[in-house]
């Protein structure tokens, strides 16, 4: 009697776990944001770094053990086994990329080499110091930022959404807030995971 009511339990762990499979592939945004970021920020008469291509059973690769799917067998698939598509491409995000691009390279691109703005630990700019910036740059600099942060404030929610997964927001927000500070070049400021600003 007792191994008949286990077996409701045993299914529903089996559900949980297939669940908890539907992962969030860090590896893959990482690259995504890499690739955005790098194309923002990058000189129009500049090269953007060669993207690292992980060597066939590296870091990013997915081990499968061999033998049996038993989940298979229960009708439950094993949902990390595919390797996901990590969407940037969607007109939306497109849109917000060539804004974002042309924001940089004719207005803020200046005042990150001047050391008044920063990239912040939340994914967005900020002005660090104004006392860099010319009078006459003020308002059109501090207009800059804001649009600049509210294109990346839509980006996070888009790319999380051309993945189907709206929920992912955060993670999305958090890798590219990463990227931002690791494409940064020589010079640049930025907040470390303190707070702090540094400079690179």
């Amino acid at each position: 009697m007792h191994r008949w009511l286990a077996l409701p339990v045993f299914a529903a762990v089996l559900t949980a776990c297939v669940t908890i499979n539907v992962y969030f592939p860090a590896a893959e945004a990482r690259e995504a944001a890499r690739e955005f970021v790098e194309k923002v920020i990058t000189e129009d008469n500049g090269t953007a770094p060669a993207p690292q291509q992980d060597k066939p059973g590296g870091p990013s690769a997915t081990l499968q053990p061999a033998g049996f799917d038993w989940l298979a067998l229960v009708g439950i698939g094993s949902a990390h086994a595919q390797t996901p598509d990590f969407n940037i491409r969607t007109p939306a995000i497109q849109a917000i990329q060539s804004r974002m691009e042309a924001r940089f390279d004719s207005q803020l691109r200046a005042a990150f080499d001047a050391g008044a703005l920063g990239f912040a630990r939340d994914g967005t700019i900020v002005v660090r110091d104004a006392a860099k910036l010319d009078l006459k740059d003020r308002v059109a600099v501090n207009q800059a930022v804001a649009e600049d942060n509210r294109d990346r404030k839509a980006l996070y929610r888009e790319v999380a959404v051309a993945n189907g997964h709206p929920e992912w927001e955060n993670q999305v927000r958090d890798v590219f807030a990463r990227q931002w500070i690791a494409s940064a070049r020589a010079g640049w400021w930025y907040q470390d995971a303190g707070g702090a600003w540094k400079q690179k």
